[in-house]
Order: C-alpha cells, then structure tokens, then sequence
C-alpha cells in the first residue's frame, strides 16, 4: 500500500496537513506524536519484563 505513494501524494498530504491544522500548530503537533511515540516504544519494552511468562497469570486466575 505505501510501496504506491510517490513524491506527488507526499506534497498533497503535506498541504492538506497545513490546510487542516495551520503552520503555527505543527510543532506543537509533531512533538506531541514524537513524545507519544517515545512512551509506546519504552510502554511495550518493559511491558515483557513485568507480566512474566506469557499466559501465566490468565491461567492462575481462571
């Protein structure tokens, strides 16, 4: 599906994205989507570490 985009579709997205949101509130927004992507990347590498073997608490539980 992204092998089909092409520099045309990035420079329409682009200026939808300023349609849509302004240039003053792009940063804002940018570091909001990279501090969210920094807690999902640290979220789902400890989340192995603290649940243990996989399946082992549903298991003692039910």
């Amino acid at each position: 599906m992204l092998a089909n985009i092409n520099g045309m579709h990035l420079i329409l997205l682009l200026v939808v994205v300023l349609l849509l949101f302004g240039a003053a509130r792009l940063p804002a927004l940018a570091k909001g989507v990279g501090q969210s992507v920094r807690i999902l990347k640290t979220e789902t590498k400890d989340a192995p570490a603290e649940s243990g073997p996989a399946g082992s608490a549903s298991r003692d539980e039910v």
